[in-house]
C-alpha cells in the first residue's frame, strides 16, 4: 500500500467531475453495478485529457491503454443521486500515468469508492496488439503533471 489512508477523503483530488445515474446503472439489488464503476473511472480519466488538452487524444501518434485497473469499494452507491468523481494523480513515469479516481455521493466526505487506473502509452500507428511502449505526449505530460497530489 501506498502509506495513503485507508478511506479517502474529497480533499485527496484535484479535478472534479460529476455524471448522472442512470436507472440501468443498478443491478438486481438494488446497488451500482460493479463494470458501471470501471466506466466511470475511464470515462473521468479520458474526459479530463479531452477537456484539458483540448485535443482528440485518441488520433495522437501515441495513446493511453490501460494496463491494469482495481477498485475498492467502502459503501453502495446508485441511481437516482449523481456521482461526484474525483481525480488525482499518484505517479507520472517516462512511458505511463498512474491515476486514482474517487466517487462520492451525496453529502459524504469520504469516498464511496476509489479506483486506481495505468494508463501505459504506446505507439497508435501499429494496430492493438503490436503496439511498441513510447514516452508520454508533451500534451499529456503538460495535463497529468498538474493533476498530481500536492506533498502531504
Amino acid at each position: 500500500m501506498s502509506g495513503r489512508p485507508e478511506r479517502p477523503t474529497r480533499a485527496d483530488y484535484v479535478v472534479w467531475r460529476q455524471a448522472t445515474t442512470r436507472w440501468a446503472d443498478d443491478d438486481a439489488y438494488g446497488h451500482m453495478n460493479n463494470a458501471t464503476y470501471y466506466e466511470l473511472f475511464d470515462t473521468a480519466v479520458n474526459a479530463h485529457l479531452f477537456e484539458a488538452t483540448g485535443i482528440n487524444v485518441r488520433h495522437l501518434p501515441t495513446i493511453g491503454v490501460v494496463a491494469e485497473t482495481s477498485c475498492r469499494y467502502f459503501r453502495e452507491i446508485g441511481f437516482p443521486e449523481p456521482v461526484d468523481i474525483g481525480l488525482v494523480v499518484e505517479r507520472v513515469g517516462t512511458s505511463s500515468v498512474i491515476y486514482r479516481i474517487g466517487l462520492f455521493q451525496g453529502e459524504s466526505d469520504q469516498a464511496a469508492a476509489e479506483g486506481r487506473f495505468v494508463h501505459v502509452y504506446v505507439d497508435n500507428s501499429t494496430g492493438p496488439g503490436n503496439r511498441a511502449v513510447r514516452p508520454l505526449p508533451d500534451e499529456i505530460r503538460a495535463v497529468v503533471e498538474r493533476l498530481v497530489a500536492p506533498a502531504s
